[in-house]
């Protein structure tokens, strides 16, 4: 064989293959659908990139020691097509959103008051309703431990994220969560490590945490038992968190997770490995 046609070969050998292989996150993590999540490599520099997406800053993590990425949440509501994210210089980075189809759940409720709430009850709701936004918009330096998260309940996954629900016949916001069937009392866990960032009793979701994980990665517990953790406690991933219960709009023991990222609820599943297309 020639050297020409040797290094003709190799050249042809060297296209054929991925300019960059898939890391573990990216493997993990880019679903790219309503609701999911999508990963974008960003240019190689020696200090971690600054992103923005929908006017929120963006969790960037080096990937197995290659490349920097953004993990950016994308709305429920988001369109199929392409969209972009924004670094600090302006410049624009492309993703496509596929779209992604949500059944719908109807659930029948005893209390009338947790489908359509009387005025007084309304301002109460307001008022919950923004500490728990200001909680969701929380961006701390503090970098994930992991994102491959643990299950935070040994429970089977009872009602999926992304439901149109319809209570006592009356459409309500999709399911925001993921949710557990487990009984009362179970121990509830933190799937990473993170900082207690707000507790509360509130009309809808019952007993209430919300754990920091770092950079917009935020936990919610709701309708749990009791709360065994206060604002500002550290906790380790794995660490105990409450109690599972039926507090707040409920119709029976489970707990409901949300998973948060650059103030976007997301689904849950991708960061325990069980989505499913």
């Amino acid at each position: 064989m020639t050297l020409k046609r040797l290094f003709t070969l190799l050249l042809l050998a060297a296209l054929a293959l991925p300019v960059q292989a898939e890391g573990f996150i990216t493997r993990l993590l880019n679903k790219p659908v309503p609701g999911g999540v999508a990963v974008v490599t960003l240019p190689e520099q020696a200090e971690a990139p600054r992103a923005e997406y929908l006017d929120q800053p963006l969790l960037v993590i080096r990937e197995d020691d290659k490349r920097w990425i953004a993990i950016a949440g994308i709305p429920l509501t988001a369109k199929a097509g392409t969209d972009h994210i924004e670094l600090a210089d302006g410049r624009r980075l492309a993703f496509n959103i596929t779209d992604r189809k949500y059944p719908e759940q109807h659930i029948q409720l005893k209390n009338q008051r947790h489908v359509t709430p009387d005025p007084e009850h309304l301002k109460r709701i307001q008022r919950e309703l923004d500490e728990q936004i200001a909680a969701y918009k929380t961006f701390s330096a503090r970098q994930p431990s992991n994102l491959l998260f643990d299950r935070p309940v040994d429970g089977r996954l009872s009602s999926a994220f992304g439901l149109r629900r319809f209570f006592n016949g009356e459409e309500r916001n999709p399911h925001s969560g993921l949710d557990f069937a487990a009984p009362t009392g179970t121990s509830i866990k933190a799937p990473a490590a993170g900082q207690v960032i707000l507790v509360g009793d509130y009309f809808f979701n019952g007993k209430t945490v919300f754990v920091d994980h770092g950079q917009g990665l935020i936990s919610m517990f709701c309708h749990l038992s009791s709360i065994d953790v206060k604002v500002g406690d550290e906790l380790a991933r794995g660490a105990h968190v409450g109690k599972v219960g039926a507090t707040g709009r409920a119709t029976g023991p489970h707990l409901h997770w949300n998973v948060s990222l650059n103030n976007t609820r997301v689904d849950p599943s991708l960061f325990i490995g069980a989505f499913m297309p």
